[in-house]
C-alpha cells in the first residue's frame, strides 16, 4: 500500500498564518471545504505557527488507526482515533495560540458583533455558546470567533480569530436544519466532547477577518431549556473576576492584562443570562446592547 504524501497548507488566519502539514485525506477534505478562500500557496507568506497531523505509523497506520497533532515538532497529545483528525487539528490550532501567544489578551469566549460592535459571550462547555454563535453568525452578526477573544492591551478593540465553528451531539442536528446550505466538516464521533462537527462561517465574517471592532458589552450565557429569557447584570467586581477565569494569558502577561481587563469592565455593561430561545436572546442583545 503506497504512502499518502504529505501535503501543506497555508491558512490566513489574520493575525496569524497557520501551516498544516497533513497526510490524512479526512483533513484534507475538510480543510478544504472549512478554509476554502483563505488557503494560499504554501511558499506565499511566512507562517506564525507550523501544525501537524499525522498518520501514526507501525501497526497503528493499520489497526485502529490514529492521528498524531505535532505543534511546532512537539506533541503535546496523546493519539486519537483517524476519525476524529480534523476535530484534533482544529483543538490543536487553539492549543498552539493559547499558550504561546503574548501579543493579546486571550479570554476563552465566543466574539461576534453587529454595526461593528462587539461582544464577548465567555461561556463553560455546556452553556449553549457555540449553537447561540452559530444562531447569530447566521442571522445577520459578524463572527470574530467561537473560541477566544484576541484583546488589543490597553485598548477595548478585539482582533478576529475566524474559525469554524465546533457543535456537539444534539447541535449538530439543530444547526444543519437551521443552516441546510452551510458548509460543515464530516462528523468526529465519540471524542470526550461526545460527537463533533465543524461549521463554517458566512463569507462576510470571513471578509472582515483583518479589522478590530470595539467591545461594548460581555455577556455569560447559559442555556437552560426551563426557563425563560433571565438577565442579571453583573456588578464590576463581579464582571472582572468572571473575565479573569476565563484569561488564558491574564496571569502572564501581568499588569497590562489587568489593566486592560479592568478598563473594558469599567466601561461597558456585564451580563448573566438564561434562556431557553435564542430569537429573544438576539433580540436583546440587539435592543439593549448594540441600540439598535
Amino acid at each position: 500500500m503506497g504512502k499518502l504524501m504529505v501535503k501543506q497548507f497555508l491558512i490566513d488566519l489574520t493575525p496569524f498564518n497557520f501551516l498544516v502539514s497533513t497526510d490524512s485525506p479526512l483533513v484534507i477534505q475538510n480543510l478544504t471545504k472549512m478554509y476554502g478562500d483563505v488557503i494560499l500557496p504554501a511558499e506565499s507568506k511566512t507562517a506564525d505557527y507550523h501544525v501537524q497531523i499525522l498518520k501514526s505509523a507501525g501497526l497503528r497506520a493499520f489497526v485502529k488507526r490514529q492521528a498524531r497533532f505535532l505543534s511546532d515538532q512537539q506533541e503535546p497529545f496523546k493519539p486519537l482515533s483517524h476519525k476524529q483528525a480534523f476535530a484534533f487539528l482544529e483543538w490543536g490550532m487553539n492549543y498552539s495560540v493559547a499558550a504561546n501567544e503574548m501579543q493579546h489578551i486571550i479570554v476563552h469566549s465566543a466574539v461576534l458583533a453587529k454595526n461593528g460592535k462587539a461582544i464577548l459571550f465567555p461561556a463553560p462547555p455546556g452553556s449553549g455558546k457555540s449553537t447561540l454563535t452559530s444562531f447569530l453568525a447566521f442571522n445577520g452578526w459578524q463572527l470574530l470567533s467561537d473560541e477566544m477573544s484576541l484583546i488589543v492591551p490597553n485598548t477595548s478593540h478585539v482582533m478576529p480569530f475566524v474559525r469554524p465553528i465546533c457543535l456537539k451531539n444534539a447541535s449538530i442536528d439543530i444547526a444543519q436544519s437551521w443552516f441546510p446550505d452551510a458548509d460543515f466538516s464530516t462528523i468526529a464521533p465519540d471524542t470526550h466532547k461526545g460527537d463533533v462537527i465543524h461549521l463554517s462561517p458566512p463569507a462576510e465574517s470571513w471578509r472582515l477577518r483583518n479589522k478590530a471592532v470595539e467591545i461594548v458589552g460581555i455577556v455569560f450565557p447559559n442555556y437552560d431549556k426551563n426557563k425563560e429569557l433571565e438577565i442579571y447584570q453583573l456588578n464590576k467586581t463581579q464582571a472582572f473576576t468572571q473575565l479573569a477565569e476565563n484569561s488564558f494569558n491574564y496571569g502572564v502577561v501581568g499588569d497590562i492584562g489587568f489593566q486592560t481587563l479592568t478598563a473594558i469592565i469599567d466601561k461597558v455593561d456585564s451580563f448573566d443570562i438564561h434562556y431557553n430561545d435564542l430569537k429573544d436572546v438576539k433580540a436583546f442583545l440587539e435592543e439593549d446592547i448594540i441600540k439598535e
